[in-house]
């Protein structure tokens, strides 16, 4: 303990030391974000592939014989996919607890490796009970990543370079969608039989299987923080401190103040009013990314076989870059527009889900969906960035939990999300599309009031 709290206040020195060098050359600056972003962002990246393919590749089973094999009825597919919402929300504040008072180079590796191990486990499952028992161990391993990356950005870049960083992170949720739909179709079709073993338990094996092997490369390159981090030299890592004291978003003063008690911390975070403000604000957008496990089901309704539907779910998400990236390139450049960029993206979302209530001519189905897709992901990277925008200038271990709070609970709202599209609605799914409308109406309210008492009410130490 003694010499923990020595390292605090050698840290808290350190800090002290820093803020009086406020003045950051740009050309030094440069070259140390882009030798950042070589390290962390490839890395990230290339997790939240594999992490995004493997929570979702239960859809493209479901089409691929799963459902068949394990006689699974509409209730118990929707119970086998938010048992995975169940396990990551009861383990996404403990995760970024022990992340920030651990080294993210070794943590991050050891979750990746867990539920990359849990998913190739799915695909020798013999009923539903072991399906279900599988995924929600899934979540929970799962649950230490998204938030880590989420803090991880805060802690290393200005407040204005985050935007361009989250879509970039959530740029690999929306490949995996795109390309993994291709690959699983891939992977479904040729190994179908090979060895007596269905295509769609291949398909959780061979990706499970390659999870758990980059798992064990990314040690090597992921960053840790700031004032610690290996791969940066001793000047590199006094940079990265002042520029971000510079932009208000490093802890200063006094070790006891910017290295609580994580229990304290959990308090502090659990009771500042800026984490409920963000919750169900949050929730709005994260109930609505449920509907990406049943794009393969919504298009296969639509009249095609299941391969071309896994295949047609590509074109879903590469759109979504056409809009997400210029969009967060523009909020970096005007970060006090985030706010504002929130409810117009979210609106335009309400009015294609309410378009695709009402309409139900299949090709004008399809573009909406294209559309709604759009405002799902471009949604996610403004909401994240908002919120690590507000919380800057929080303590690090009290910004963790609250960002890791604001994620694992609103993850909760995929419980409904999830319900919203049972077989028996099929095709039309108007009660879906319409509830998915009305959240995201609330979810303009919600960013509204909140990008309103964030600038009237900055935190304050």
């Amino acid at each position: 303990m003694s010499l923990s709290i020595e390292n605090s206040k050698t840290e808290a020195l350190h800090f002290e030391n820093v803020a009086e060098c406020t003045l950051v050359d740009p050309e030094a600056e440069k070259k140390l974000v882009r030798k950042i972003d070589l390290y962390l962002m490839p890395s990230v990246f290339i997790l939240y592939l594999f992490s995004y393919v493997d929570r979702s590749n239960i859809g493209l089973a479901k089409i691929a014989g799963m459902e068949e094999d394990l006689n699974l009825s509409s209730d118990q597919y929707y119970t086998a996919v938010i048992v995975w919402v169940i396990g990551y929300t009861i383990a996404a504040v403990p995760s970024n607890m022990i992340l920030s008072r651990s080294r993210p180079s070794i943590f991050i590796p050891i979750i990746t490796f867990g539920w990359g191990s849990v998913a190739a486990l799915i695909g020798i499952v013999r009923h539903q009970s072991q399906l279900i028992a599988l995924r929600f161990l899934l979540g929970v391993f799962e649950a230490g990543f998204s938030p880590a990356v989420i803090f991880l950005i805060s802690t290393w870049y200005r407040k204005s370079e985050q935007s361009k960083r989250f879509i970039i992170f959530l740029t690999a949720g929306i490949l995996s969608g795109a390309f993994g739909s291709i690959v699983s179709g891939a992977i479904t079709s040729t190994l179908d039989g090979a060895h007596g073993i269905r295509g769609w338990r291949w398909l959780f094996i061979v990706e499970g299987v390659a999870t758990a092997g980059i798992s064990l490369l990314v040690h090597w390159t992921l960053l840790d923080f700031p004032n610690s981090s290996r791969g940066l030299s001793a000047d590199e890592q006094k940079l990265a401190q002042a520029r971000l004291v510079e932009d208000g978003t490093a802890d200063r003063g006094s070790a006891e103040t910017q290295n609580p008690s994580i229990f304290v911390a959990l308090g502090k975070a659990v009771s500042n009013w800026r984490t409920w403000v963000l919750v169900p604000s949050y929730m709005t957008i994260l109930g609505a990314l449920a509907i990406s496990y049943f794009y393969p089901t919504l298009i296969n309704g639509m009249g095609y076989t299941s391969t071309a539907a896994q295949y047609m779910t590509a074109p879903l998400y590469l759109v979504s870059l056409v809009f997400a990236v210029p969009v967060c390139w523009f909020a970096d450049r005007k970060p006090h527009l985030r706010g504002r960029l929130l409810v117009v993206n979210l609106v335009t979302g309400m009015v294609f889900f309410a378009l695709t209530a009402g309409i139900r001519n299949y090709t004008a189905r399809y573009v909406f969906l294209c559309f709604i897709n759009m405002t799902i992901w471009t949604g996610n990277a403004l909401g994240l960035s908002f919120a690590t925008t507000a919380l800057a200038s929080v303590n690090r271990d009290v910004r963790a939990i609250m960002l890791a709070w604001m994620n694992g609970v609103a993850a909760l709202a995929q419980l409904y999300g999830s319900a919203l599209f049972p077989a028996q609605d099929s095709p039309e799914y108007l009660v879906g599309f319409s509830v998915f409308a009305a959240t995201f109406a609330i979810g303009a309210v919600c960013y509204g009031v909140a990008d309103t008492l964030f600038k009237r009410y900055p935190y304050k130490e």
